[in-house]
């Protein structure tokens, strides 16, 4: 892709109008977390069939995230954002509409399909249009608009529920479309460069993650070994085509998966909490959807005011100090959820500020990592991969919880929440075991640059 602009601080900007965007995406998340009590007894699910809403939606941003990025190198970026939020606003207009569960899990999809355009190329645009001096605080910028639609997205979500119904939530999701306009203005021009887009890796590559999911969820075997087929399909096509669409140097690049495996593990972490969170006060507590969203809402906002900082952090310290920032918070943030958020509704609203704050730490210093241990030509496929990554994280975390917690028979008792939380813990200690090694690998790797030098 051969840009007419030059990496500058004036398209700072434009970031800003993404992450805009990007509110609105997450806020289409955590809605229907909110709504989802209210979904589940107008149908009559089950937790892990009502999982779907939330982890289905997330499955279909892993495919097209990674896919919009992809693209990016050969098309417009402002081209593919249209194509994007067009998308998405028609789903957010149909599913307006929808009177049964099928209808309302096909427009979350087709909305999920669009909506993935927005937060890996708006991490791709910073990467490529924002100066490595301001990059940080980009990113940060990113991350708080992501940690304010977590918060914003409980609180409009619970109220529109309570006074209206569910499915006025997607009345919000379409004003997405009026960022269209504003886009065209200060997007810069980008002139398209030929190139084959390997379809047939994209196919394998969304198969695999998908099929991964549906074990998960299932735990039938047929699904496993489909994946593990098609992962072996995925690995043999890279490996054998010109232009890939995932780089088999991002997978054999040590340091690249110790970063995005942490970001999964952030992601799973947090998404199970979202998941469990509106159940656990609804069923415990007997909170209804706007006093959820109220008690959620605080740690996000703490999260969105101190992702600003977060970037300033970033610059002046570098991303492993802020690395090991994320690593405590939300190693606290489970910890609490465990052993205190059944003594009373105000626990959980503690816990969730340290989750939220460390998620946000987490998603914008390991994304700008990434940007500086990648060369330029791998830093579009990488921030896609990871953001691929990310939703198959976030799909993990709601379903994984959903089956650890329908082992209980309802109604549930602040005990049965006892083996979600824990397993967070267990997974908690994986991530800071990597961070560790990571940590050192790096160190090494200077010091022996240094010497060399």
């Amino acid at each position: 892709m051969k840009s007419m602009s030059r990496p500058s601080n004036e398209h700072f900007r434009t970031v800003f109008i993404l992450s805009a965007s990007i509110l609105i995406v997450v806020m289409n998340t955590t809605m229907f977390n909110i709504a989802l009590p209210n979904i589940l007894s107008e149908f009559s699910l089950q937790p892990s069939e009502g999982a779907w809403i939330v982890s289905g939606y997330s499955i279909v941003l892993a495919i097209f995230t990674i896919t919009f990025t992809r693209l990016s190198d050969y098309l417009p970026i402002r081209t593919l954002l249209t194509i994007g939020i067009s998308i998405f606003s028609l789903s957010s207009f149909i599913g307006f509409f929808a009177d049964s569960y099928l209808w309302l899990l096909i427009s979350r999809l087709c909305q999920a399909a669009g909506a993935a355009s927005i937060p890996g190329l708006s991490m791709v645009f910073a990467g490529r249009y924002i100066p490595m001096t301001r990059r940080g605080s980009a990113y940060a910028l990113i991350a708080s608009a992501t940690s304010l639609g977590f918060g914003l997205g409980p609180v409009v979500g619970g109220l529109i529920t309570d006074y209206l119904n569910w499915n006025f939530l997607f009345i919000v999701t379409f004003m997405v479309f009026g960022v269209l306009p504003v886009l065209y203005k200060f997007m810069p021009l980008e002139q398209a460069e030929r190139g084959s887009f390997d379809v047939i890796g994209a196919i394998l590559s969304g198969t695999s993650a998908t099929l991964f999911l549906l074990y998960i969820s299932t735990f039938t075997h047929f699904y496993l070994l489909g994946g593990l087929l098609s992962a072996a399909l995925l690995w043999w096509r890279i490996n054998r085509t010109k232009a890939p669409f995932i780089q088999p140097e991002l997978v054999l690049n040590s340091h690249y998966r110790r970063i995005v495996f942490m970001s999964y593990i952030g992601f799973t972490l947090h998404f199970a909490i979202l998941f469990l969170m509106p159940i656990m006060l609804e069923q415990v507590y007997g909170r209804g959807a706007a006093a959820i969203g109220f008690i959620i809402f605080p740690g996000a906002i703490l999260s969105a005011v101190a992702a600003i900082y977060v970037g300033r952090l970033i610059d002046s310290y570098g991303n492993i100090k802020v690395l090991l920032l994320s690593q405590i918070l939300l190693m606290i943030s489970a910890l609490v959820f465990f052993f205190l958020a059944g003594v009373n509704p105000y626990m959980i609203m503690v816990a969730y500020m340290f989750t939220s704050f460390g998620f946000s730490s987490l998603s914008s210093s390991s994304t700008n990592e990434i940007s500086k241990i990648l060369p330029n030509n791998q830093i579009g496929a990488g921030i896609g991969l990871k953001q691929q990554t990310h939703f198959i994280g976030s799909a993990t975390g709601s379903v994984l919880a959903g089956i650890l917690l329908e082992i209980s028979s309802q109604p549930y008792t602040a005990v049965n929440f006892k083996l979600p939380f824990g397993t967070l813990i267990i997974l908690m200690v994986a991530s800071w075991t990597t961070l560790f090694i990571y940590s050192r690998k790096i160190k090494h790797l200077a010091d022996v640059q240094k010497n060399d030098i």
